[in-house]
């Protein structure tokens, strides 16, 4: 970009981020809005950039190679003439670990990707109206000075202008720090406004043993489908309602503030005892569930809260309310419109969750998992008639860590695709290998599954097609396995995929079936070839005669629709008698065997198990 041609009318913007398609979107929104927008790849183009021309706002991403978003913003803050200029971070990380460090190193404000176009012009013009004011207030007060060394021999005049100056600024700094700490939105005090009085309410704790506070959390439910159905606008003026609902839930020494987003935080002051904390949250449960009558709309709207009581052991303010974040999210999972009480067992197990997501992160680039193969077994000839995948993390310190602990890490990450691509990958290269082996039964087949989230790509069939063509297997040998979450998340699009599938002969099995939706219109729907009962029912069939009808119904349900079933978790010759006996068509489980490396495999096939 040539800088000579920079308008010095405009505000000049420096985006600094690895992703092209960012910097292309960034740099065309602000562009419109009239502002100087210059772009950086890579921390020596932003050093290079600014050495340039200093900008008046940087927008910095976090994860970048080499020199990653923290560090950029502590070398412009450490260097004296990039220190004063505001960074606003642009991020995936939406953990508060993540934001608290972003405003230690110097942070001004902070969006999570994916971000609201507006939301970035309001807080970019938000950032350039306050640096404005700092440097109107700054040439404020070198003329001041200039006025009082020319003007001594004034003395009476010198004093008046003096008075009128200082109550310029004062108003001026006045505006300020209201910007700088409340929502311009609500009015409520910000996240730094709030963290400031926990620091109060923290200090006054260590030193006055009977004073009690606690803080709530609150992240509103539903309030992203409002925003994207009905729009800013209303988004707006709901929030501004459910920070007037909530104040009327709070007596006047409480603080409120909104934290972000939808995001609201509460300091409750001189209380007695957690249970008046609760009190509050259950009120405020209870005033969430009521409608919200706007301007042009009636929308509904709950939340879940976190509680975190005002231990003065804390260090520092900032970790309340990041145990506060913690317990909302356990509320959160516990099904909304809740609300729960920190522990600090949940400290450590968010830990421990963080560092078993940086483990798999590390797991994926270094192909630490194995495939574990478990034998399906046919019923009506009692040999095997193909295995199932199973993944396997072996950890380089813990070693094989089970999938029922990493799997649905992966899943909430997204690194769940390309575990699940490398475990189809190698088992039809393993299916490859032994389908050439003269001990193999004819035929064999390999069972896969995958996961709701390979759904969403678009070239999933492609990549399938892709496997089955570098392996060179018989796609009539392939079973990929589906829950039923996966048909309701978009019916016609998965219809389409599925479809695809079975038109080139691949078998199509839904796992765990009856512990999901179980709509049989779903059933007719898609192109299934197989049912397999979850481990549960087969469990349940010895415990419990009256659960006896389940199984049955199950595999008539599959009959029915032209289907086998496929019972899992077979441990007992009993169990066995009684699916052969209901007519089931394959079994797989401990009585026949447990997974197996592929190694052992060939063994197994060799000996000709008959069952």
């Amino acid at each position: 970009m040539n800088y000579e041609h920079l308008d010095p009318y405009k505000k000049d913007i420096l985006i600094v981020d690895d992703m092209p398609d960012n910097l292309r979107v960034l740099s065309s929104i602000l562009t419109r809005e009239g502002y100087n927008v210059r772009k950086a790849l890579n921390w020596q183009m932003a050093l290079t950039a600014t050495q340039t021309v200093l900008p008046d706002l940087i927008l910095l991403d976090i994860m970048m190679p080499e020199v990653d978003g923290y560090e950029i913003c502590q070398t412009f803050k450490a260097w004296e003439l990039t220190a004063d200029i505001p960074v606003i971070f642009i991020s995936a990380l939406d953990d508060v670990f993540d934001k608290v460090k972003a405003f230690r190193v110097g942070g001004v404000d902070y969006i999570t990707k994916p971000f609201e176009f507006q939301e970035v012009l309001v807080r970019v013009q938000n950032q350039l109206a306050l640096r404005a004011a700092r440097l109107e207030i700054l040439k404020l007060n070198m003329e001041l000075e200039h006025r009082v060394k020319q003007r001594t021999w004034e003395l009476e005049n010198a004093l008046q202008k003096l008075h009128e100056e200082i109550i310029s600024r004062q108003k001026l700094q006045s505006q300020i720090l209201d910007i700088a700490l409340h929502d311009s939105l609500t009015g409520l005090p910000n996240r730094v406004l709030f963290i400031r009085q926990l620091k109060n309410a923290l200090n006054r704790a260590k030193q006055e043993p009977n004073y009690k506070f606690a803080v709530l959390f609150l992240d509103c439910d539903r309030f992203k489908v409002i925003n994207d159905s009905l729009g800013h606008l209303v988004g707006d003026e709901l929030l501004i309602a459910i920070a007037r609902r909530l104040q009327t839930c709070l007596i006047p020494i409480d603080t409120l503030a909104r934290l972000g987003g939808d995001e609201f935080g509460i300091l409750l002051e001189n209380i007695t005892d957690i249970n008046i904390a609760i009190q509050v949250a259950e009120r405020i449960l209870q005033q969430l569930s009521l409608a919200f009558k706007l301007s042009r709309y009636e929308v509904f709207m709950n939340a879940s809260i976190g509680i975190s009581w005002g231990n003065k052991d804390y260090d520092r303010p900032e970790y309340l309310l990041r145990d506060a974040d913690t317990a909302m999210y356990r509320a959160k999972a516990q099904g909304r419109a809740k609300y729960h009480v920190f522990d600090p067992a949940m400290h450590q197990e968010a830990i421990q969750l963080l560092e078993l997501e940086n483990d798999l992160r590390r797991a994926v680039e270094r192909q630490e998992f194995v495939v574990y193969y478990q034998p399906i077994v046919s019923l009506n000839t009692g040999r095997i008639s193909g295995f199932e995948a199973l993944v396997r993390w072996r950890h380089p310190s813990r070693g094989l860590v089970s999938p029922i602990e990493f799997i649905p890490v992966a899943e909430e990450t997204g690194l769940i695709s390309a575990i699940n691509t490398w475990v189809l990958q190698s088992a039809c290269h393993q299916l490859s290998i032994w389908q050439h082996h003269p001990i193999t039964p004819e035929p064999l087949s390999i069972s896969v599954n995958l996961s709701a989230r390979l759904f969403s790509q678009p070239n999933l069939v492609d990549q399938i097609d892709r496997i089955i063509y570098e392996n060179q297997i018989n796609p009539e040998h392939l079973q990929l396995e589906i829950t039923e979450s996966v048909i309701m998340e978009n019916t016609n699009a998965i219809k389409i995929i599925l479809e695809q599938l079975r038109q080139r002969k691949i078998k199509l099995v839904m796992d765990d079936f009856g512990t999901g939706y179980s709509s049989l219109s779903y059933l007719h729907s898609f192109p299934l070839n197989a049912l397999k009962i979850d481990k549960s029912f087969v469990k349940r069939m010895q415990e419990n005669e009256e659960n006896m009808g389940l199984v049955p119904a199950m595999i008539g349900i599959a009959n029915s629709m032209g289907m086998s079933a496929i019972a899992e978790g077979v441990e007992t010759q009993e169990q066995l008698v009684q699916l052969r006996n209901l007519n089931c068509d394959f079994a797989q489980g401990y009585l026949f065997s447990k997974p197996i490396e592929e190694q052992l495999v060939l063994k197994l096939l060799a000996t000709a198990p008959q069952w």
